[in-house]
């Protein structure tokens, strides 16, 4: 008769990373840990990955599966009937995993827990991903904050300090489950189509290569980040986002480095790369204080609001088609990277919302399915914002030109003229307006408006006066 093996199981899922992972290092206290990952696309719902998302998960997965000797054991379905099934299969002390905030995650891990005490078994969850948890700050009221900069200067910075980092593990208690006959590949996370053939050359997911990207961007790009960071060519941008994202690095290694690295930077640009991380983190805030903050109107008086619904405006929106190069160049540098530069993603939604009167929702969906950093907190907050709809919000009547938001942020229309190459030899004094352009100008780029490039969907004034009309409605 054989014995079941005593184990404690390891859950990954948004840290895919060794070093200043809590829950591993705690599970590691233990005699032999069974590191898993579960693809859970039964409770999420409406949430479930999207395409991009899928691609970067196999590669970060398949990095991490490499680092640990191929001894990740690989799930899909409903966890707690995973772990059912491992009950049975080992004698299992307990099941270790650091928190996630989304509320369909929230749900599903607490009736998890339940189902484990309930059974015997241990359940223990740590924070790796937050700086600070969002039940640990409350205004004074004991009521969460809905403005940012208080919430960050009078909460967080106010608060403990985060929580110090800490080293990869010693990972010889590691073991495999040599009965699973799941591997990565089984998760089906790569579309046939290999649509994703050119992320393939621009990003490289995994831990190492988080650590190395916030290496560059130390080295070239937090020196005039302040400034240079609404710019999409200059390379003031760190691209951490899905790193972040998946946690192949924690927001406490960069808090931290930064603060070790301090007098190399200037303050102000410490502290706005610093506050941006504090964006994220009130994001997380809000999706934890406001659980249908994807779906609601976090200011309740736009349920009311009357937006349109044209499927070619939107359809012309998603393919970059409007006619605005600004606009079009986002949309396109999303389709081809899976990615979009925060000031130009702040273009393309007050342009969907506000000149196309389309619903926020919308472009939060599109945004789920093509970005590589979809994240549902993060991605719902920003659109809200965007849209004027939600906490802290730009206010509804601050529209974005595209025409002068071109000029002022890609003088040299680098960026633009990277994602529109049919306007490459078009004179940047036209470039943002190109319908302005003289006839002989045009030919002489090669241009043919309505042809190899879209005459404007809309005008930019009416469009803004009916979205002011409406508004002054509500």
């Amino acid at each position: 008769m054989t014995t079941k093996k005593d184990i404690s199981i390891f859950w990954f899922r948004q840290d895919l990373r060794l070093s200043d992972n809590p829950g591993l290092t705690k599970s590691l206290e233990s005699k032999n840990v069974l590191p898993v990952y579960i693809l859970d696309d039964i409770n999420s719902g409406e949430n479930k990955m999207g395409g991009a998302s899928r691609w970067w998960l196999h590669r970060s997965l398949e990095n991490l599966n490499k680092q640990l000797d191929n001894k990740i054991s690989f799930y899909s379905g409903d966890p707690l009937e995973i772990f059912k099934n491992l009950i049975a299969k080992f004698n299992l002390k307990g099941i270790y995993w650091n928190r996630c905030y989304e509320p369909w995650r929230i749900k599903r891990d607490t009736n998890i827990k339940k189902y484990l005490i309930n059974h015997g078994i241990e359940a223990y969850s740590y924070n790796s991903n937050l700086l600070w948890e969002p039940n640990q700050i409350l205004k004074v009221d004991q009521t969460p904050y809905k403005v940012f900069t208080p919430y960050y200067k009078k909460g967080c910075l106010n608060h403990d300090s985060p929580r110090i980092p800490i080293a990869k593990p010693n990972l010889e208690k590691i073991i495999e489950d040599e009965g699973n006959r799941n591997d990565l590949e089984n998760l089906n996370l790569l579309d046939k189509k290999k649509w994703y053939s050119e992320f393939e050359n621009l990003w490289q997911p995994g831990e190492n290569h988080a650590h190395n990207k916030f290496s560059i961007f130390l080295e070239n790009g937090l020196n005039g980040y302040k400034y240079g960071r609404n710019f999409p060519s200059k390379e003031n941008v760190s691209q951490l986002s899905p790193h972040l994202h998946f946690g192949e690095i924690s927001p406490n290694q960069i808090w931290y480095k930064l603060e070790e690295k301090s007098d190399d930077y200037s303050e102000k640009d410490l502290y706005h790369f610093k506050s941006e991380l504090g964006w994220r983190e009130f994001s997380y805030y809000l999706n934890f204080h406001f659980p249908e903050l994807n779906k609601k109107n976090l200011q309740s008086k736009f349920d009311n609001f009357p937006w349109g619904n044209d499927p070619a405006f939107f359809n012309s929106w998603k393919k970059g088609l409007t006619g605005y190069p600004i606009v079009d160049a986002g949309m396109r540098e999303l389709w081809k990277t899976g990615y979009m530069h925060n000031r130009v993603r702040m273009i393309v939604g007050s342009f969907l919302v506000k000149n196309l009167l389309i619903h926020w929702k919308e472009g939060e969906r599109w945004f789920w399915d093509c970005l590589i950093d979809a994240d549902l907190a993060s991605n719902s907050a920003s659109w809200q914002w965007v849209a004027g709809t939600g906490a802290d919000a730009a206010p509804y009547f601050r529209i974005f030109n595209p025409v002068l938001q071109g000029s002022k942020f890609d003088p040299e229309g680098k960026y633009t003229k990277k994602y529109l190459p049919e306007l490459s030899k078009l004179p940047i004094k036209y470039l943002f307006d190109p319908w302005n352009a003289p006839e002989d100008e045009l030919i002489k780029a090669n241009v043919n408006l309505g042809s190899n490039y879209p005459k404007p969907i809309i005008d930019l004034k009416d469009s803004r006066h009916k979205a002011l009309e409406s508004f002054s409605g509500l």
